[in-house]
């Protein structure tokens, strides 16, 4: 039987290529049926990784938010015939914050290997960067799109970082960035410490960790259409 490959790709453009695995090459290579977020960045990500691929004698099936729609069973049937199958995130690690992890859960039903490669993961990257509690830390994802459910869960994040030391990650579409950051800005608590962290391994990088209060010393960061990871601690 063929495996399910978990490939992480870059985190947008401009990113250095030496920071994929060795793995990856050999593995794309050998593999010609992908389930991918989005189409066009995973054309994109395979084409940059090798330039001579052969795009057009691959199978691509995107699973987006639709993955429970999706015969996955089917999707999965080449590894029966011996050849692999990958996953392929839109940005980053697949199966994190992303539908993979639905097709993950068919493979383990049906016997199939799954093997992950390292790669980049922008909370990873934004944790080991904050100087936040890396022994305990608790990924939320995207916060909810109404401004009442967010500032609630926002509150609620604070107060479990402040109370067990848990850092809190999560994330936002980068055109509610600023919504966001103005959201807490104004529910925090003056001593709770932020890091935000955008564009992660890109060539804009920039992640900063500081209270509330000295964030609102100065002018916030513009973020307006950059990836963005945000995390709360004591």
């Amino acid at each position: 039987m063929g495996a399910l490959y978990m490939i992480p790709c870059s985190l947008g453009e401009g990113a250095q290529q030496d920071m994929m695995s060795a793995q990856t090459i050999p593995v794309i290579n050998s593999t010609k049926h992908y389930l991918v977020e989005d189409l066009r960045s995973a054309r994109r990500f395979l084409r940059w990784m090798d330039r001579e691929i052969d795009i057009d004698a691959m199978t691509f099936t995107v699973i987006g938010k639709n993955s429970g729609n999706i015969d996955l069973a089917k999707m999965l049937g080449p590894v029966e015939k011996g050849e692999n199958v990958g996953v392929i995130s839109e940005a980053g690690c697949p199966g994190i914050a992303d539908p993979g992890s639905a097709v993950v859960q068919k493979a383990h039903e049906l016997g199939i290997r799954v093997v992950p490669i390292s790669g980049p993961s922008s909370f990873y990257m934004a944790l080991m960067a904050s100087g936040l509690n890396g022994q305990q830390f608790y990924f939320s994802g995207y916060l909810p799109k109404e401004r009442k459910d967010r500032v609630r869960t926002i509150q609620e994040m604070e107060r479990n970082a402040l109370v067990s030391g848990i850092t809190q990650l999560f994330m936002e579409v980068p055109f509610r960035n600023h919504h966001l950051l103005e959201d807490i800005l104004a529910q925090c608590k003056p001593a709770t410490r932020l890091c935000i962290a955008a564009d992660i391994s890109l060539p804009g990088e920039f992640i900063k960790t500081q209270t509330i209060s000295e964030w609102k010393k100065k002018a916030a960061p513009d973020l307006k259409k950059r990836p963005c990871v945000f995390l709360l601690g004591r």
